[in-house]
C-alpha cells in the first residue's frame, strides 16, 4: 500500500483536557517541522497526530537519498511529485513527517534518515526507543 505521508485533514488534533500543548520524545514543547515543503498529518508544518492518522505521522526527520531510494523499494514513493494532491515530491534535505513504523523500519535496514528529536512527537515512543531515535538525531552542520 502507497502511503505519500499526506492528508487531506484540516482539523486541528484534539488536546488533552487541560489543553496541553503537544510534547516532543524529549519532553519539551512539539517545534515545527516543516512549513515548506507543508508537511505533517494535519497540514500545519508540526508532526502532530489524531485519531484519524492510522499511520501515526509523528516522527520529522531529514530526507536523504537513501531513505527515499529505500522508501520507494518498499512501496512508498515520496519522490514522485503528485500535483493533483499538492505534493511535489521530496528531495534529500527536505523535512518531513515519517509514519513512526515506516522510520523504524528504515532503521531496522539501515537506511533511517536523521531525527530532529524537537520536532518529533511523544507519541512516536509508543513505537520506537528514545535510545533509538537519539542515536539518530540530526546534528547541524
Amino acid at each position: 500500500m502507497i502511503s505519500f505521508e499526506h492528508s487531506n485533514q484540516s482539523t486541528p488534533a484534539s488536546k488533552s483536557p487541560a489543553d496541553q500543548p503537544d510534547r516532543n520524545v524529549l519532553g519539551g514543547t512539539l517545534a515545527p517541522c516543516s512549513l515548506d515543503p507543508l508537511t505533517g498529518f494535519f497540514r500545519d508544518g508540526c508532526c502532530r497526530s489524531g485519531p484519524d492518522d492510522v499511520g501515526v505521522h509523528t516522527v520529522c526527520a531529514v530526507m536523504t537519498k537513501d531513505f527515499l531510494i529505500f522508501t520507494v523499494a518498499v512501496g512508498n514513493d515520496l519522490v514522485t511529485p503528485h500535483p493533483e494532491w499538492g505534493f511535489a515530491g521530496l528531495v534529500a534535505g527536505d523535512h518531513w513527517c515519517l509514519c513512526a513504523a515506516r522510520w523504524l523500519e528504515a532503521a531496522q535496514a539501515g537506511s533511517a534518515p536523521p531525527v530532529i528529536l524537537e520536532a518529533t512527537h511523544e507519541r512516536s515512543l509508543a513505537l520506537i526507543p528514545l535510545a533509538l531515535l537519539k542515536q539518530h538525531a540530526f546534528k547541524q552542520a
